[in-house]
């Protein structure tokens, strides 16, 4: 039995089938079928010569009959906490990206940072698709572990036993900012930490007060909580400078841009009167003046890290040889960041010879 179909100008068409494809190959439609649905077990040439015969006779899957098959739906949900955050828009996109190579589609949910809205949207989501990457998750080890249970997951950006996980380097990121900021004289040094239930947050306070342990000459200060949010850098900002502080390390690059306008709002300017140095080197990093030094976090490179890893461990399918467990981090040097106003004659003279390059320009009173 054939389907019909309309087609663009509205007349019905006769929609080829696997049987179709079968037969104009000379393979049974088994075959067919998982050369299309799971390549990996058909040879390479019986493989290409169906494909290149389904794709030439306009063949079509039914993923509701796919789905009755195989079982699955050939959807992922990914769960994130602040779509409006740059990081995650990224890691979306590279996310869509490999799912859309593999023949899976994304469903995309935003948390607002609200640690019961990913109970409730688990709940509703992960009924509807075959497994669940988990980004930044903010709520507690028991919640995710019993979501966990009813769905495959893949967390990002945290670990937990007996949950598959991606993460970045925290600890070499900040190992790297504070080098940096040390190189060029500071020794009075302030972090500006993210949410309290923040995985990665935890890491990097826990790098940045192991750098003062084995570095007894500095002082270093933990300025609190905040929303990992330009207005929770604008907040940071008055604390940064009630600290004494020469440097500001923040928790992502948005609360450094909000802590950097703040200063601005103050009467002060980075670097000339406090460096500051951010996490993940989102675009909009490059936007203002002074462009802002931070640690590079690659989020498309992520994003796709994670599909194939939830595809892999999770879902059993063999689309990438090994997963990813960590993905290193860089960082990126720019202009916020430079030798502190109370710096030795000879570290002021070097940066009066050599200026930043550029004009400078007015950061953004909007909140990003």
């Amino acid at each position: 039995m054939h389907r019909l179909r309309l087609n663009y100008t509205g007349r019905c068409e006769v929609a080829v089938t696997i049987r179709d494809v079968a037969q104009a190959c000379g393979v049974s439609p088994a075959t067919v079928s998982r050369a299309l649905s799971a390549p990996h077990k058909v040879n390479e040439a019986t493989r290409a010569r169906i494909q290149a015969m389904a794709i030439s006779m306009g063949y079509r899957p039914n993923p509701m009959a796919r789905s009755l098959i195989t079982g699955r739906s050939g959807t992922i949900g990914l769960i994130v906490p602040d779509l409006e955050n740059p990081f995650f828009g990224s890691i979306c996109k590279g996310a869509q990206a490999r799912a859309r190579e593999v023949g899976y589609t994304v469903f995309v949910a935003d948390t607002d940072e609200d640690p019961s809205a990913e109970v409730e949207i688990f709940q509703h989501l992960g009924k509807q698709v075959d497994g669940i990457i988990f980004c930044s998750a903010r709520g507690t080890d028991a919640d995710i572990a019993r979501m966990a249970q009813e769905t495959p997951t893949l967390l990002v950006n945290r670990t937990m036993p007996g949950i598959p996980s991606i993460t970045y380097d925290n600890a070499s990121g900040m190992r790297a900012m504070m080098d940096h900021l040390v190189a060029l004289g500071h020794r009075h040094i302030a972090y500006a930490g993210g949410p309290a239930r923040s995985w990665s947050n935890d890491h990097r306070c826990d790098a940045f007060t192991e750098y003062g342990r084995t570095s007894p000459e500095l002082d270093l200060v933990q300025l609190g909580h905040f929303r990992p949010t330009f207005s929770g850098g604008i907040q940071a900002g008055d604390l940064a400078i009630a600290s004494g502080a020469t440097a500001v390390v923040a928790f992502n690059d948005l609360v450094a841009l909000g802590l950097m306008d703040r200063l601005r709002q103050r009467g002060m300017s980075a670097p000339a009167d406090m460096s500051v140095g951010g996490f993940d080197n989102v675009a909009v990093a490059t936007f203002v003046w002074p462009n802002l030094t931070t640690v590079d976090f690659p989020r498309i490179q992520m994003g796709r890290a994670a599909v194939d890893s939830l595809l892999k461990v999770v879902l059993g399918s063999q689309w990438n040889s090994e997963p990813v467990h960590q993905i290193p981090v860089e960082l990126v040097i720019r202009q916020s960041t430079a030798v502190p106003a109370g710096g030795s004659q000879d570290m002021r003279s070097a940066r009066e010879k050599n200026p930043p390059l550029g004009a400078p320009h007015t950061l953004l009173d909007a909140h990003v």
